[in-house]
């Protein structure tokens, strides 16, 4: 059940969110791009990385319709910043993959944030609100990936799941710790970001299996 919060922390949760989507709308534009799809490609690929997170949390937390859904500023948000991808591709021909992994680490740190966030204004298990988090934070990207027909990157054993949730569990935890949610906010999207960047720049990666060698 939906728990009473302030005005200023709903207000403050529907910015993380929609930041988060424009960041997460432009990387999957961009990845789109690489990729060489058309307009219309690319503008899927936005909206579908940009909100296929929030609404997976949206629907387990029990909030329907899922907020991209009811407010029209996500979709638009997302429209937008997949657009202005493809039309800055299309005068320039401007591919970077370093920006792409830049936006994808933004939009990664205010997603797991603002899961979490939410997911404690519903009241539930702290342990259950940083899951939540990192729900929101890789699940439009599984999507993206999938409908790309590649592993998803939260399978490939980068630390990137990890980040979303350690990004996530400090939210959670400064939350509990009665913290501001501005302080809250900005202490886990910061963690997230900087952990996730250092795994990129270090080479980081969970511990794989290991193939059993033939008889």
């Amino acid at each position: 059940m939906k728990v009473s919060v302030k005005p200023g922390a709903t207000t403050l949760l529907l910015a993380i969110d929609l930041v988060g989507t424009g960041l997460f709308a432009a990387e999957g534009a961009s990845v789109a791009v690489n990729a060489r799809l058309d307009l219309l490609g690319v503008l899927v690929l936005a909206v579908v990385t940009a909100t296929g997170g929030g609404i997976i949390r949206d629907v387990l937390l029990g909030d329907t319709p899922p907020s991209s859904i009811r407010d029209w500023r996500y979709f638009f948000t997302a429209l937008i910043a997949g657009a202005g991808v493809f039309l800055v591709h299309s005068a320039t021909h401007f591919e970077n993959l370093s920006l792409i992994t830049l936006l994808d680490a933004a939009g990664l740190s205010f997603f797991a944030v603002a899961g979490a966030a939410k997911a404690v204004q519903f009241g539930i298990h702290p342990l259950l609100c940083v899951v939540m988090g990192g729900i929101t934070g890789v699940g439009g990207g599984a999507v993206r990936d999938v409908l790309l027909d590649r592993v998803p990157m939260v399978l490939r054993g980068d630390v990137y799941a990890t980040a979303a949730l350690f990004g996530a569990a400090v939210t959670v935890i400064c939350l509990r710790l009665k913290l501001h949610p501005a302080i809250a906010s900005s202490a886990g999207i910061l963690c997230c970001f900087v952990l996730r960047m250092l795994a990129v720049h270090f080479h980081w990666n969970l511990p794989g299996a290991v193939a059993a060698n033939p008889a």
